[in-house]
């Protein structure tokens, strides 16, 4: 099983900035953590993040040729404006797509409880924390059973 978890705009700052949002743990304890979950998953999990949102649908459609199996993306503030990240997502029919936000977007500003992303995805997992991102390599590692 391939997993790829692809982190949007500002997520590499994890840990510096908003601790009282997001929490004291760093981007790359955030990547550990699910490496750590891939590795006693049986997947073999790629890790990407670019503040750029060309950079993110780049990579969205190189996943098309990589036989990726299942897509954790975590869109950032691409979530509420980014049609053309909806797309990308949208053509990509094969894998299984999980939205994850480390906040409960439901909870904030009303310009976050609106998802665009998220009608492209098959699943979305928000106000988790990290452990998100576990639940949702989780999903993907049992819809890849059926």
């Amino acid at each position: 099983m391939r997993i790829l978890v692809i982190n949007g705009p500002n997520l590499n700052f994890l840990g510096i900035r908003e601790k009282e949002v997001y929490g004291n743990k760093d981007f790359s304890s955030l990547i550990k953590m699910i490496t750590e979950h891939g590795r006693k998953l049986g997947a073999e999990v790629q890790c990407f993040q670019s503040n750029h949102e060309g950079a993110i649908i780049d990579r969205l459609q190189q996943s098309y040729s990589q036989n990726v199996d299942g897509i954790v993306i975590n869109p950032g503030a691409y979530t509420h404006y980014s049609y053309a990240i909806h797309d990308a997502l949208k053509s990509l029919e094969a894998p299984v797509k999980v939205e994850v936000h480390i906040s409960d977007i439901t909870a904030r500003e009303d310009f976050r409880k609106v998802s665009v992303t998220a009608p492209a995805c098959d699943k979305q997992i928000y106000g988790k924390g990290l452990e998100g991102y576990l639940e949702a390599m989780d999903f993907i590692a049992e819809r890849c059973k059926k």
